[in-house]
C-alpha cells in the first residue's frame, strides 16, 4: 500500500513538473514574440516606416493610445497622429527602447513598461511607456499604449 502511495505521489510530482515546464516554455515563447515585435517596431521606425511600425498595434477602433494630448481611440486615428507628429525623418529621428518590465498578466495578456528615446536633429525627446499586449488570433498586439 505504501509503495502504491509513493508511486502515485511521484507520478503527481512528475505531472506537475511537466505542466510547469510547459507553462514556462509558453511564457518564454510569448515573451520572445513580444520582444521581437518591439525590436521590429524600432527597426521600422528607424527606417522611417510608420505604417510597418504600426503593425505591432491592434488594427481596431478599440485600440487606445494615451499621450500628452489625451486619449486617442482607434488604429487609424493613432496612425494619423503618428504621421502628423512625426512627418519626416528629422522628426522621427532614431528610436531606442529600454525595457524595464515585461510581465505576463495571464496567458492572453502582457504588461510592458519601458523608456523611449528619440535622437533627432530637431531636438531629442523621450519618456516612458506602458503597453498592454493581448494575444489575438495567435499574435501579440498592443491594445493599449500610454506614452508620456
Amino acid at each position: 500500500m505504501l509503495k502504491k502511495i509513493l508511486i502515485l505521489l511521484l507520478v503527481c510530482i512528475a505531472q506537475n513538473a511537466i505542466a510547469q515546464s510547459k507553462d514556462e516554455k509558453g511564457i518564454l515563447k510569448d515573451k520572445e514574440a513580444i520582444l521581437n515585435l518591439l525590436a521590429a517596431q524600432v527597426e521600422f521606425w528607424n527606417k522611417g516606416d510608420v505604417n510597418q511600425f504600426m503593425q505591432g498595434y491592434w488594427e481596431n477602433d478599440s485600440l487606445m493610445f494615451v499621450g500628452k494630448d489625451g486619449v486617442t481611440y482607434g488604429y487609424n486615428k493613432t496612425l494619423a497622429n503618428y504621421k502628423k507628429n512625426y512627418p519626416d525623418k528629422a522628426y522621427m529621428g532614431t528610436l531606442k527602447f529600454t525595457l524595464l518590465s515585461v510581465e505576463p498578466l495571464n496567458k492572453d495578456y502582457y504588461s510592458v513598461i519601458g523608456k523611449w528615446e528619440l535622437t533627432r536633429s530637431v531636438g531629442n525627446v523621450g519618456g516612458h511607456y506602458t503597453l498592454l499586449f493581448k494575444k489575438i488570433n495567435g499574435q501579440w498586439k498592443i491594445i493599449l499604449d500610454h506614452s508620456s
